[in-house]
């Protein structure tokens, strides 16, 4: 069973059902900004979202608006666009209380592929929403920050004022970020917080493509029947943390109070599980939905810009955001899957 959110995020919750605001949601149209506004629409919050397409999609704002009522559909505007434009920056934060900056270019192999498009999404397309809106004056700006900016630092867990050398292109432009954000807040009087997430995965996490996330693309090999391909020996860990909880975070993040704000958060649940774990966790949660698989892992070389071992220590978040993560990875994995089982099942029949 999944555990009841913390009182400050049900306060928090309350809060905003009894006063609604303005939200700018960027990167509506992807994996955790599709989730953000559906959670802040079914709160009955007004939301302008913006997306270029690039690595979001139209068939997940359909599901959005399938998942709400139609009056609160009707308090979503959306704008297509590109962070990398100035003027469509400030158009979309015009009138917005609120900012959550998900837009960016993910992926520690893309970026190591194309570090030029990286960075201009990532930095350029960054600063220029922070500027955007610095000018619109709006009350808080929570952004999409990484758990890759720890680099090479060995600790674990990883606890936020302790970092290392970066160790991908992807992984410098994070870091950038939150040395933006932090140079607004002392310069302006900016609040900012960043949220370093670590592996977030859930519905609506595209399966697809040469940058997919491992729990997506092993979802959909298994069930195509195809062995999964592990790079290293699969003892490499992460701290898989489920969409829910970056929701959470998020909320709790731009509703902070001062002591709260100006900060960088982990995450995650604080805990480790290595890739030859989720593979038995993947098998047998396909089980449990009456889906057979027993194909052994096919290991591979390491890949480059990866870290061996990642695990969040979130006790700064909790004590000063309030934030108690709902779902495990065993828990996240299992709300989950049937939204995976449909959605592969949709592109075999395409």
């Amino acid at each position: 069973m999944t555990q009841v959110p913390g009182m400050r995020y049900q306060h928090v919750q309350q809060q905003l059902r009894a006063a609604p605001h303005s939200w700018l949601v960027t990167g509506c149209a992807g994996f955790i900004g599709s989730n953000l506004l559906e959670a802040l629409l079914k709160l009955d919050q007004r939301v302008v979202g913006l997306d270029n397409f690039a690595t979001g999609y139209q068939h997940n704002l359909d599901e959005v608006r399938a998942s709400v009522s139609a009056k609160q559909w009707s308090n979503f505007r959306f704008i297509q666009g590109d962070i990398r434009e100035a003027s469509t920056c400030a158009q979309a934060v015009e009138g917005a209380e609120y900012v959550l900056h998900q837009a960016a270019l993910g992926s520690v192999p893309r970026s190591l592929a194309d570090p030029v498009t990286t960075n201009d999404v990532n930095i350029s397309g960054f600063l220029n929403m922070l500027v955007a809106a610095r000018d619109a004056k709006v009350q808080s700006f929570v952004y999409a920050a990484s758990s890759s900016t720890y680099g090479d630092h060995p600790a674990l867990p990883k606890v936020e004022d302790q970092i290392g050398k970066p160790l991908s292109p992807y992984a410098v432009t994070k870091y950038v970020n939150e040395l933006y954000a932090d140079v607004f807040a002392r310069s302006y009087g900016f609040k900012t917080i960043g949220l370093r997430y670590f592996n977030v995965f859930g519905k609506r996490q595209d399966p697809e493509g040469a940058y997919a996330a491992v729990i997506p693309k092993w979802i959909a090999a298994m069930l195509g029947g195809e062995v999964v391909s592990v790079n290293g020996d699969g003892e490499t860990s992460r701290d898989f943390c489920f969409v829910d909880n970056a929701v959470q975070a998020n909320i709790l993040a731009a509703l902070a109070g001062d002591e709260g704000t100006n900060q960088v958060y982990n995450v995650a649940v604080n805990a480790r599980t290595s890739l030859n774990d989720l593979h038995k966790h993947l098998v047998s949660t396909l089980a449990e939905n009456a889906v057979s698989y027993s194909l052994a892992p096919d290991y591979r070389d390491f890949r480059a810009g990866d870290v061996r071992h990642s695990q969040a220590d979130i006790s700064k978040a909790q004590r000063l955001l309030g934030y108690q993560p709902t779902h495990t990875i065993l828990q996240g994995l299992q709300a989950a899957m049937p939204w995976y089982l449909q959605f592969c099942a949709k592109l075999r029949a395409s």
